[in-house]
């Protein structure tokens, strides 16, 4: 299957980077090379990351002939040491585009898609825990905890029980065993709302990969190896993982914290950067061609 993917807001993302030929890059999700390939164009050196190892092969077919190119095949939130392994002290930008690429979707064999009939796995690196294993060895009250922390699914709690429920007759095995017992789980005027089984899928998908987790380190991380003026940009496609972004953002931009009553400054803390917009969402000439690029939104902050 060839690795394609709809890179959402990618003029913008682009954009965003203040791409020069002085510019050092790391584009922490990589996938089929889609801004790394324009990013290259441009910079001086990209550094290409994916965990994917599909996606590491074809970043290499891809992407090999580029001399100022380095593919690394680790998590984005591994770039403190990425970097040090190639002897790069600093970075001047780094880009995220978050979330499951359509590549991992419409593989079936993945298991990331409610849509086609797998075997539960959701691994993005295809290592470690799977979703096999978080759904038939995870007690009822830590089932309905992630799906309502990950997924904000309002009947988490039916669901987690109807899956403790199933697997004491059987391993719960397929995508679509999951997506029936989840269905069963629901009133039937929600079965109307959209697909019964987004919410626990993400929450499911979320967990096998640590996702949340990972980000908060990357961001971090990405800001101690920025150089002065470096950018970070970030396209979320839910509102957990944008929530983090934009208050990781907002936390770098707040100056002083003193209650207004005092008189001076005795926090000491000044920004330590800022943003270079709001925030910005698809147009709709890319929702049109591009229907999953819905909820995306791009937020992107320069280093002081």
């Amino acid at each position: 299957m060839e690795f394609k993917h709809k890179s959402v807001l990618f003029d913008e993302a682009i954009a965003a980077l203040e791409l020069n030929e002085s510019k050092i890059i790391a584009d922490g999700t990589a996938g089929g090379g889609g801004h790394s390939r324009e990013i290259a164009k441009t910079a001086k050196r990209l550094i290409a990351i994916d965990q994917d190892p599909d996606a590491i092969h074809v970043l290499n077919e891809r992407l090999g002939d580029m001399p100022n190119v380095s593919i690394v095949q680790s998590n984005f939130s591994n770039i403190k040491n990425i970097i040090s392994a190639l002897n790069i002290s600093k970075i001047d930008g780094m880009l995220l585009d978050l979330g499951v690429s359509s590549f991992q979707l419409d593989n079936g064999s993945r298991g990331f898609s409610f849509h086609q009939d797998a075997p539960l796995d959701m691994r993005m690196s295809k290592s470690g825990l799977s979703a096999y294993d978080v759904v038939n060895t995870y007690d009822e009250k830590s089932l309905a905890d992630m799906i309502w922390k990950y997924g904000e699914e309002k009947f988490s709690r039916s669901i987690a029980r109807n899956i403790v429920k199933a697997r004491e007759e059987k391993p719960i095995q397929t995508t679509f065993e999951l997506v029936e017992i989840i269905k069963a789980s629901m009133p039937a005027k929600e079965l109307k709302k959209g697909h019964p089984a987004r919410k626990t899928f993400q929450a499911i998908r979320i967990e096998v990969n640590g996702e949340l987790d990972r980000l908060k380190e990357a961001l971090g991380n990405a800001f101690e190896c920025l150089n002065k003026g470096g950018i970070i940009a970030v396209i979320t496609f839910h509102s957990l993982e944008d929530r983090i972004v934009k208050e990781t953002f907002a936390q770098w931009t707040r100056g002083c914290t003193c209650p207004k009553e005092f008189p001076i400054c005795v926090c000491g803390n000044k920004p330590k950067g800022e943003l270079l917009f709001k925030s910005k969402s698809p147009s709709e000439s890319e929702l049109e061609d591009n229907p999953r690029a819905r909820s995306s939104r791009l937020r992107a902050f320069k280093k002081y």
